[in-house]
């Protein structure tokens, strides 16, 4: 993993995309073109948003732009091509995973004059485009629904955990997790296990004590034929999460790996 990569995400700054564009050419080893994509749509929005002086209907302008004329507007799914996790074929095909597609509409809210972050709405990342001192806009990068107040106290009052850390704004390493965590569990789903050990590797640098991105990488490896470097991560797993149900399982496994008779990359 180069110095270049690591910097960007493990920084706290906001230049999301630009990570996510690093990232994309560290696991497939393509540098993506999108940004010419990108910045047609920034061009776009800032033409239509040209006449509209309020900032209340310049942000409702703005979202119903993305959607509707931008053909932004998509239906929920249980699961995401590849495709969709890369920046210029997603763009280009308007197929964008929700993660995704929550960094492309903020860099091009910001580029368009906005204060947009990303926040956390229990179960799904939402984004938050600021209207004025008083008024702001939390909506579903999947559709453009906006979400009321209302709906917003109904779901933090059903958390069992402390809701305020839902609203806050998401770091650049959380946000990147999430892609990184949807684009791992794609790969793996079309079982492309070597680019889906890329992607473990880019999150293990930025959770590196975490004992299921260990399990993640043992599996991988073990797909791969690499027994050794398998079995030294299930073993992680299992003394760190002893209870966990897949623990138990691992722990038979582990009398059946063959140490002896490793393949080592």
């Amino acid at each position: 993993m180069n110095d270049l990569l690591l910097s960007e995400i493990n920084t706290d700054q906001e230049d999301l995309l630009r990570a996510v564009m690093l990232i994309e050419e560290f696991i497939f080893e393509q540098k993506s073109d999108a940004l010419p994509q990108i910045e047609q749509l920034v061009e776009y929005c800032e033409q239509e948003l040209a006449d509209v002086e309020d900032p209340l209907a310049q942000a409702e302008h703005l979202i119903n732009v993305l959607f509707l004329d931008l053909l932004l507007l998509d239906t929920k799914r249980s699961s995401w091509p590849v495709g969709a996790f890369k920046l210029e074929t997603a763009v280009a095909q308007r197929e964008i995973h929700p993660v995704l597609k929550a960094i492309v509409i903020k860099y091009i809210a910001e580029q368009c004059g906005f204060e947009v972050d990303l926040v956390f709405v229990p179960e799904k990342i939402m984004l938050r485009l600021i209207c004025d001192q008083q008024f702001a806009i939390i909506f579903d990068p999947l559709n453009g629904e906006s979400l009321n107040w209302e709906e917003l106290d109904h779901r933090l009052d059903e958390l069992t955990e402390e809701p305020s850390q839902y609203l806050d704004a998401m770091d650049t390493k959380a946000v990147l997790v999430e892609y990184l965590t949807a684009l791992k569990n794609a790969l793996i789903h079309e079982q492309k296990h070597s680019l889906a050990l890329r992607c473990v590797d880019v999150l293990i640098t930025l959770k590196p004590e975490d004992p299921f991105e260990r399990r993640d990488r043992g599996f991988l490896l073990h797909q791969l034929d690499c027994f050794k470097v398998a079995y030294d991560d299930y073993q992680y797993f299992v003394n760190q999460c002893p209870q966990d149900p897949a623990a138990q399982i691992l722990k038979l496994q582990l009398d059946n790996i063959k140490i002896s008779n490793t393949i080592l990359h």
